[in-house]
């Protein structure tokens, strides 16, 4: 077996088309073809199950999949670690940052690093904060930013925010007079939440179990703007981090604080005990 025919044969796994992994590859697409038939020659087994439409994987296609799969990351953290013994001042970064929180703190972070390091390249992916964490778990993104806590067992943090959660009202509302309001007073209400795939909404739901009820949903965004603006438009209330209250500029809205506290914590993570290379440390060190 060699390592030319796993990488192939890892590349239809995932684009579940020869057809694109052929482009993806720059081979021919028969070429392509053999290889892989070649592969599943040689280990006696069927590995995928080919339509005109799609590649589907067999129960040995799944396990070969996976080992194929460990392998490139492998090959890739060796070739990063060759990498840094030469060219200290150049690499890539790939990072992840859910959209609620791109546009509070980074802006200003990445022109301020390219501007220091031109050389280092940061691909960011926009994902949710459960699926930032699971990217970085699986090898997809080098760093990502999510919110605190984090299974330390399986991550590194490095903490870059401390704040605390505001509730959200229509200036109108009728606790729109108050400094603070307590969790417990709010189970009548209709919340403006958080999509599933972000952090946010398992802390949020979990505080409001807490405290003895579920809260009612009636529109869910992953996009603050959006969502103060429909507590601006009186269509209910939310909960956002105070940094996302400060630059809301509507005087339709008013930011109460909570009690009990409710930590925002955010932490650049890394998955624990994989190679971060030269231009990842120096991007956790400038960020910090």
């Amino acid at each position: 077996m060699e390592l030319r025919q796993l990488n192939y044969f890892y590349e239809v796994a995932k684009q579940q088309s020869i057809s694109k992994a052929a482009q993806a590859l720059h081979v021919s697409q028969p070429a392509l073809s053999k290889t892989i038939k070649n592969l599943e020659t040689e280990l006696g087994m069927t590995l995928l199950l080919r339509t005109n439409k799609a590649s589907e994987l067999t129960d040995a296609g799944m396990v070969v999949f996976e080992y194929a799969k460990k392998i490139s990351r492998d090959m890739e953290d060796m070739m990063t670690i060759l990498h840094d013994l030469t060219e200290l001042k150049r690499g890539e970064i790939h990072f992840g940052l859910p959209p609620l929180i791109g546009g509070l703190f980074f802006p200003h972070i990445l022109a301020e690093f390219h501007k220091t390091y031109p050389n280092i390249n940061i691909v960011i992916t926009e994902y949710g904060g459960a699926k930032v964490v699971k990217s970085v778990a699986e090898g997809e993104l080098d760093l990502a930013v999510t919110v605190l806590p984090i299974d330390h067992t399986l991550f590194d943090a490095y903490p870059i925010v401390e704040e605390n959660m505001q509730l959200m009202v229509h200036h109108h509302h009728p606790l729109a007079s108050r400094s603070t309001v307590d969790l417990s007073e709010l189970e009548q209400e209709e919340f403006i939440f958080y999509h599933e795939d972000f952090a946010l909404h398992d802390m949020m739901w979990n505080k409001f179990l807490e405290v003895g009820y579920e809260p009612k949903i009636l529109f869910k965004s992953s996009q603050w703007d959006l969502m103060s603006a429909m507590v601006a438009a009186n269509l209910g209330i939310t909960i956002l981090p105070k940094s996302i209250c400060e630059r809301v500029q509507n005087s339709a809205v008013k930011a109460i604080d909570l009690t009990p506290d409710i930590p925002w914590n955010l932490a650049v993570i890394k998955k624990k005990d994989k190679y971060l290379s030269f231009a990842g440390r120096t991007f956790i060190q400038f960020i910090r």
